[in-house]
């Protein structure tokens, strides 16, 4: 595995055991951190460079992204949601889901096996 790839699934890896743990704060804290990284690879594969370190920040530009596949659009946008008063999300966003969609979306190549390449 190449060193974003091991990044990006290490993120979802704490992210799952912090829900386990019944902390679901720290767990979208986590899957927005293995967004941003999935976002920087996607952006540099596009010649694209970046000098921010907020996964929120790059987040955005996807969100901005008129070029981008609505399905991409909406989950960088699902994973810059602040949460309500009682610390939650809307019904149905779960930001673990939307970060490996969003990776898939953005990284995976057509006929090749695995999760994702380079």
């Amino acid at each position: 595995m190449s060193d974003w790839k091991s990044e990006f699934e290490l993120e979802l890896e704490r992210a799952a055991h912090a829900r386990s743990s019944g902390k679901e704060g720290r767990a979208r804290v986590c899957a927005r951190r293995a967004a941003g990284i999935a976002v920087r690879e996607y952006l540099r594969r596009q010649g694209k460079d970046f000098h921010t370190t907020s996964a929120y920040d790059l987040l955005n530009v996807l969100v901005k992204d008129p070029n981008l596949p609505d399905e991409c659009r909406r989950s960088a946008s699902h994973l810059t949601l602040t949460v309500n008063e009682e610390f939650k999300l809307p019904a149905g966003v779960d930001l673990l889901v939307e970060a490996r969609t969003l990776c898939y979306e953005l990284l995976s190549e057509p006929g090749k096996s695995g999760l994702l390449t380079g």
